[in-house]
């Protein structure tokens, strides 16, 4: 059997001016292989590997070039043009494929690189998807505390935000765990907090506590450095005030003042907290 959308060994059946026809091992199904992509030196009955597609008029053809993405498969596609059926996405051969307009999870412009799948819709035509949960894979290598790269492709008020590790495996950073703000498309370094019993990865923006705390502290000294040397907010603060001012939770804030103060970092003066050698009044 011949399937769209896949790379596929199939074999010379018969050739004709405009190129050759191929057919599937089974020898059930047939399929255009056009002249610019036979080989010089093909023969009947030799076996090539083709991806086959939809031409321009919906009928099946094969090429030997290689696309990006395969039905089943995800990958990062650059949109070339949007209409009022939605956009088209380049996957590397001379015919853009569909991403309709319900299969965006996010509005998309031409020249974005967005996450995609491909499958095969009702109508027997290629399209994609960025919709890409059912895709990913739910078993990874990776264990807790490991550092991986992710694209975000699906942000849910319930749960937080959906993202694809290496475009392939599923996982998700919680509601709690978005210490700044990130938006789909967007492609991270991110923390490995967790797995679930299914096996999705629970990632987090922040990196281990150890290593997070060295970070925070340089960016309350920054801080603090442009405030004359004081913190501007304490520990008192409001959460939603800690985050929108400091870019972390309220539980680092608290690590990283307490660091710094058994390390000598930074003094209490009155009700303030101040860097070491600072003069407030």
């Amino acid at each position: 059997m011949i399937e769209l959308g896949k790379i596929q060994n199939l074999i010379i059946k018969r050739s004709v001016d405009f190129g050759v026809y191929l057919i599937s091992p089974e020898g059930r199904d047939e399929v255009l292989l056009p002249k610019k992509y036979v080989p010089d030196d093909a023969r009947l009955g030799d076996e090539i590997s083709v991806f086959v597609y939809t031409d321009s008029e919906d009928r099946p053809v094969a090429t030997t070039v290689r696309p990006v993405i395969c039905t089943g498969e995800i990958a990062v596609l650059e949109i070339v043009d949007v209409t009022r059926i939605g956009a088209f996405a380049s996957i590397g051969l001379d015919k853009d494929i569909l991403l309709p307009y319900k299969e965006q999870t996010a509005p998309v412009k031409a020249g974005d690189r967005v996450l995609c799948a491909m499958y095969v819709d009702k109508t027997g035509r290629l399209a994609l998807t960025m919709n890409v949960y059912k895709f990913l894979e739910i078993k990874s290598p990776y264990n807790v505390n490991d550092m991986v790269r992710g694209i975000c492709y699906e942000d849910s008020d319930n749960f937080g935000m959906f993202v694809a590790v290496d475009n392939k495996y599923s996982g998700l950073i919680s509601k709690k765990e978005m210490t700044r703000d990130i938006k789909i498309g967007d492609e991270l370094s991110l923390r490995v907090a967790g797995k679930r019993s299914d096996g999705r990865l629970v990632l987090s923006l922040r990196k281990s506590s150890l290593d997070q705390i060295d970070d925070d502290i340089v960016i309350l000294k920054e801080i603090m450095k442009k405030n004359g040397g004081a913190l501007p907010l304490g520990e008192d603060a409001s959460a939603a005030e800690i985050k929108s001012l400091y870019k972390m939770s309220k539980k680092q804030l608290k690590r990283a003042i307490g660091r710094m103060l058994s390390e000598g970092t930074i003094n209490k003066v009155a009700d303030k907290l101040v860097l070491q050698g600072s003069s407030i009044d």
